[in-house]
C-alpha cells in the first residue's frame, strides 16, 4: 500500500519506536491499522461486505479517528442505498486536515487499490474489534485503580467492585451477535420437541416444575427466558410461595439426577439464608417454625429435623441474603453462579428492594429505576435462557376495595412490571382479611362470617392475570400456616410427612 511509510509517520509521531524502547514503561493502545486499512478498503470495493461487518463493528472501533469517519460515511452511504466508493466520497474528505499527511482524498482511492480480496473482510473486523476491546480494557483498568484511590461516603469498595464488574460484563457482552432468522422449518422442529417432551413428562409440563400440580397445568411449567412476577400485599405469602416453588424444583433435579427440576438462585433481599432455609426446614420436617425457635420441639422431632437438615444438604439451592443488591450485581452473581454450579431457575425476593445502576434521588426517578430493574431482569432471563421469578408487592389500593383480590393496576411504582413480564401471578388468602373483619357476635353477618371462614380456611389463590403465551385464571392452593406450605388442595397431608 503506498500509504505504508504515512501510517508509519503517524505511529511514530505517537511514539517514536527508539523512545519506547528507551522507556520500558510506555505502552502504545492496542492497534493494527492494517487490518482497519484491509478493511476499509474492501469496504470501498465491495458494498455488500458490509453485510457481513454491520452487526459487529461501530465507528468508535476503529483506533485511528480517519478511519473512523471514513467507516460512518460508508455506513450512512450504504444505508441510504447509495455507492459508497473513493470517487463519491471524495468531495467529503477533500479538506479533511487528517488525511493530509496520508495523500489527502486520494488515500480512499489507496485504501481501495490496495485490496487483492473481500473474502477477508470479516476477518479484519473481528481484528479490530478485538484490539477495540484490549484498549476498552486498558480504560476499565485505569477506572478502577481512580475509583480505588478515591475515597468517599457515597461509594465504598462494594460499590466499586460492582462497578467494574458491571463494566466488564457490559463490555464482553457489547460484541455478542446472537440470533438472527430462523427458517420455519428449524423453529417447528423445535416446537415438536417441546410438545414431545410435554407428552412424555408426568403431568405434561414443558418447563421446569412448580411442584404444585394445578399450577404446572396452568403454567405448563416455568420457561426459558420468561419473567415471571409473584406480586401480593404483606403477609399474604409471597415469600412462601417463592421458597415452596424454588425448593420443590431443587428438590425434583437433586431426585432425578437432573432429569427435571432445576438448580435455583434465590436472591432473599428482605429475609436471611438462614430464616429462609429455616422456612425450608420446617417445611420438610413438618415441624412449626415458631416451634423450632422457641425449641418447643420432642425428641421425636428432633430427630426429623436434623434427618431433613441431612437430606437438604443435596439440594442444588444456592441463597444470596446481600441486601440493596444493583440489579447489575444480581446480574453478576446470576452469571457467576451459572458457570460455577450451574443454574436454571432464578427467584428475586423481592423486586422493590434491588437497586437500579444510577443513585436514587426522587419518587419520579425511582420508577424510571424500577423500568430498569424489570428490562434488567428480563435481559438475564433471556441472556442464562432460564425462567426469573421476581416477587413484587402491591399498592395500597387494594385495601381500599371491598373485593380485596389485586388486578394488575395494582403494580406498585411501574407500569414497565406489567409491560416486562410474560407472566403475573397474585397471591391471595381470603382467610387472612376474613380474621381481621369478625362481626358482632350472634348477629346473621356474624353466621355468614363463620361459613365464609370454614370456606376459606387454610386456602390460597395463586391468580394468574397475565400470560403471554398461556391462558390466564385462578389456582386454589392448600396453605398450612404453621410451616409456611404451599400444597395441592386436595393432597392428604400427613402429620409424619418428611423429605
Amino acid at each position: 500500500m503506498n500509504t505504508d511509510i504515512a501510517f508509519q509517520d503517524i505511529a511514530g509521531a505517537q511514539a517514536p519506536a527508539d523512545e519506547q524502547s528507551d522507556n520500558p514503561h510506555y505502552r502504545v493502545l492496542p492497534h493494527n491499522l492494517e487490518a482497519e486499512q484491509g478493511l476499509l478498503g474492501a469496504l470501498l470495493v465491495d458494498n455488500r461486505a458490509y453485510e457481513k461487518i454491520g452487526d459487529l463493528l461501530e465507528a468508535d472501533h476503529f483506533f485511528m479517528p480517519v478511519h473512523q469517519r471514513i467507516f460512518t460515511a460508508i455506513s450512512q452511504f450504504v444505508d441510504r442505498g447509495q455507492t459508497a466508493s473513493p470517487v463519491t466520497l471524495k468531495s467529503y474528505f477533500e479538506k479533511d486536515g487528517d488525511l493530509k499527511d496520508l495523500g489527502g482524498a486520494g488515500y480512499l482511492a489507496d485504501l481501495a487499490g490496495s485490496i487483492i480480496s473481500v473474502i477477508n473482510a470479516r476477518d479484519y473486523a473481528e481484528t479490530v474489534y478485538e484490539l477495540y476491546m484490549r484498549r476498552e480494557l486498558v480504560s476499565l483498568g485505569e477506572d478502577i485503580v481512580n475509583e480505588a484511590h478515591e475515597h468517599t461516603l457515597e461509594s465504598g469498595a462494594t460499590e466499586t467492585i460492582e462497578m467494574a464488574e458491571t463494566k466488564l460484563f457490559s463490555l464482553a457482552e457489547s460484541g455478542e451477535v446472537q440470533g438472527g432468522f430462523t427458517s420455519l422449518r428449524d423453529s417447528v422442529l423445535v416446537s415438536i420437541e417441546i410438545a414431545e417432551i410435554a407428552f412424555k413428562t408426568k403431568g405434561h409440563v414443558t418447563g421446569k416444575t412448580t411442584g404444585l400440580r394445578d399450577l404446572d397445568k396452568q403454567l405448563a411449567g416455568l420457561h426459558p427466558s420468561d419473567l415471571l412476577i409473584l406480586a401480593g400485599r404483606p403477609s399474604m405469602g409471597k415469600t412462601a410461595l417463592a421458597t415452596n416453588i424454588a425448593f420443590n424444583t431443587a428438590r425434583k433435579y437433586a431426585q432425578t439426577g437432573g432429569k427435571e427440576g432445576a438448580r435455583v438462585g434465590f436472591f432473599s433481599l428482605e429475609m436471611s439464608s438462614d430464616q429462609l432455609a429455616s422456612r425450608i426446614l420446617s417445611d420438610c420436617a413438618n415441624i412449626s417454625g415458631h416451634s423450632i425457635k422457641q425449641g418447643d420441639i420432642s425428641q421425636d422431632d428432633f430427630q426429623k429435623f436434623v434427618k431433613a437438615s441431612q437430606e437438604l444438604s443435596q439440594i442444588p439451592l444456592h441463597i444470596d441474603d446481600t441486601p440493596a443488591l444493583t440489579i447489575g450485581a444480581v446480574r453478576t452473581r446470576a452469571r457467576r453462579l451459572k458457570r460455577q454450579h450451574g443454574l436454571d431457575f432464578l427467584i428475586i425476593d423481592y423486586l422493590q428492594l434491588l437497586r437500579g445502576t444510577g443513585s436514587r434521588q426522587s419518587e419520579s426517578n425511582r420508577v424510571q429505576e424500577v423500568s430498569e430493574i424489570t428490562r434488567g431482569l428480563k435481559a438475564i432471563a433471556k441472556e442464562l435462557n432460564i425462567p426469573v421469578l421476581a416477587l413484587s408487592q402491591l399498592s395500597r389500593a387494594v385495601e381500599q376495595r371491598d373485593d380485596k383480590r389485586p388486578m394488575l393496576s395494582d403494580l406498585r411504582e411501574s407500569g414497565s412490571i406489567e409491560q416486562d413480564a410474560d407472566v403475573v401471578m397474585f397471591v391471595y388468602r381470603e382467610e387472612y382479611y376474613l380474621h381481621r373483619a369478625e362481626p358482632e357476635m350472634g348477629s346473621e353477618k356474624h353466621m355468614q362470617w363463620q361459613e365464609s371462614c370454614e370456606r376459606a380456611l387454610n386456602v390460597g389463590e395463586c391468580i394468574i392475570a397475565k400470560a403471554r403465551h398461556g391462558p390466564i385464571g385462578t389456582v386454589r392452593m392448600h396453605f398450612d400456616g404453621h410451616v409456611t406450605r404451599f400444597s395441592d388442595l386436595d393432597e392428604i397431608h400427613d402429620n409424619n410427612k418428611s423429605f
